[in-house]
């Protein structure tokens, strides 16, 4: 019971840090970055002052949100290379509230008209699951499909899309990288099945939203979604 309180408490406490709209989206910017960010960077980045920042990643730290390490941001060593630099990371803390985001409500509902899919049809259930996360993937891309748009605008389209469904996505080597799978506990439980789906999803809605130009890939790594999106050459 003591062990639950402590956890109760600790929720409570993240949920309470990020209840200031300053904090939340210094949070959110950290969490989105592939790396550790200073305080001058996260201080731009939500253009408040320096002093405002601190104020809020050390309350975000102190919560248990958020991460810090030291190191120098000059690329150099040794006298005269600056003082180090406190820098900060998203933390392993996982709120109940589901901090990064989390969708087992749009996986069960898939898996779940999978399901009446196959018995209604005759289908086995995995061609269904197929069937049903295409259908869902080309509706998300339905209002935003843009015939002839470029490679730039294509990723602009499927940034602010997938953000809204909680990938945390984010361009890294011609890529978008999705920061945050919202199946993970399933994902890491039924790999196979969830990993696939989600591959499905994003597949139809890539060759729905910029027919020809997008491309989904199914390019697992720890710490990540194990989707990507790249230009089709």
């Amino acid at each position: 019971m003591m062990a639950q309180n402590e956890q109760l408490a600790g929720s409570i406490a993240g949920v309470s840090a990020l209840a200031d709209d300053t904090r939340r989206s210094l949070y959110l910017y950290v969490c989105a970055q592939p790396h550790p960010v200073s305080r001058d960077q996260a201080a731009r980045a939500a253009q408040v002052p320096m002093h405002t920042a601190k104020f809020h990643l050390d309350k975000l730290e102190s919560a248990g949100l958020l991460r810090s390490s030291y190191a120098r941001t000059t690329g150099r060593s040794g006298p005269g290379a600056g003082r180090s630099a406190k820098l900060y990371e998203r933390s392993d803390v996982e709120l109940d509230v589901s901090l990064p985001e989390r969708d087992y409500v749009l996986a069960g509902e898939l898996m779940a008209q999978a399901i009446a899919r196959s018995a209604r049809e005759g289908d086995d259930i995995a061609s269904a699951l197929t069937a049903v996360a295409r259908e869902r993937g080309a509706r998300l891309a339905a209002n935003q499909a843009s015939q002839g748009a470029d490679a730039v605008a294509a990723f602009a389209i499927a940034e602010t899309t997938l953000r809204g469904l909680g990938y945390e996505p984010r361009v890294e080597d011609e890529r978008l990288v999705m920061a945050n799978c919202p199946f993970h506990q399933l994902a890491g439980a039924h790999t196979e099945l969830v990993c696939g789906m989600n591959y499905d999803m994003l597949s139809a809605y890539t060759e729905t939203v910029a027919p020809g130009v997008l491309r989904a890939d199914l390019d697992p790594a720890p710490g990540r979604c194990c989707v990507t999106l790249c230009a089709r050459r």
